[in-house]
């Protein structure tokens, strides 16, 4: 009985200490990558602002090429909504919407994953001139994990987690538009 109470013990100290940890571990975490493509900024621009488009070159989209989409609204302007589900747990299933664009600059997104877990996050791409016919293109991700699930942050390295899936998109696009210029149709 006395083993029992002082792992019991021990137990709830590692616990309480934990939580106490968690308290400053930052909740936010942000990655981004890039690649430059040889594509004039406005190839490029006019070709990532349609959602749809995102499955030629996401590592997401092609993960599971059987799975349920439905489109809501006007694609590539605000408030269009491209939502998924798929059996595949690596993708799962949520929706897409674009929150912002800033003509042949960047687009916003917010992504609201459904399945397997529950999570508002927000992406972007930036698109900038480097000359006349290269662009540099930035695919990041926000999010946040709450308290006290943010203790697995400083464990979890996000970079690998996601970034790598958006180094693969950006590679796949890079490959795509420097393939494809002036045969794209956005």
């Amino acid at each position: 009985m006395k083993l029992a109470k002082k792992i019991l013990g021990i137990t709830m100290v590692l616990v309480i200490v934990l939580l106490l940890f968690a308290l400053f571990v930052d909740q936010e975490f942000k990655i981004e990558k890039q690649v430059e493509i040889n594509a004039s900024q406005n190839e490029v621009f006019s070709y990532l602002k349609n959602l749809k488009n995102q499955d030629s070159f996401s590592k997401w989209g092609k993960m599971d090429p059987k799975m349920d989409k439905s489109f809501y609204g006007n694609d590539g302007t605000v408030g269009f909504i491209a939502s998924w589900k798929s059996q595949n747990p690596d993708v799962g299933s949520g929706e897409q919407e674009i929150i912002k664009i800033e003509e042949n600059k960047r687009i916003d997104f917010e992504l609201r994953f459904k399945e397997p877990m529950e999570a508002n996050n927000t992406a972007f791409f930036i698109i900038e001139q480097i000359s006349k016919d290269k662009s540099l293109v930035k695919w990041g991700f926000e999010g946040e994990i709450d308290y006290p699930f943010n203790l697995m942050l400083p464990f979890m390295n996000m970079d690998k987690v996601i970034g790598d899936d958006l180094q693969i998109g950006l590679n796949n696009l890079k490959e795509l538009m420097e393939q494809n210029t002036n045969k794209i149709v956005p």
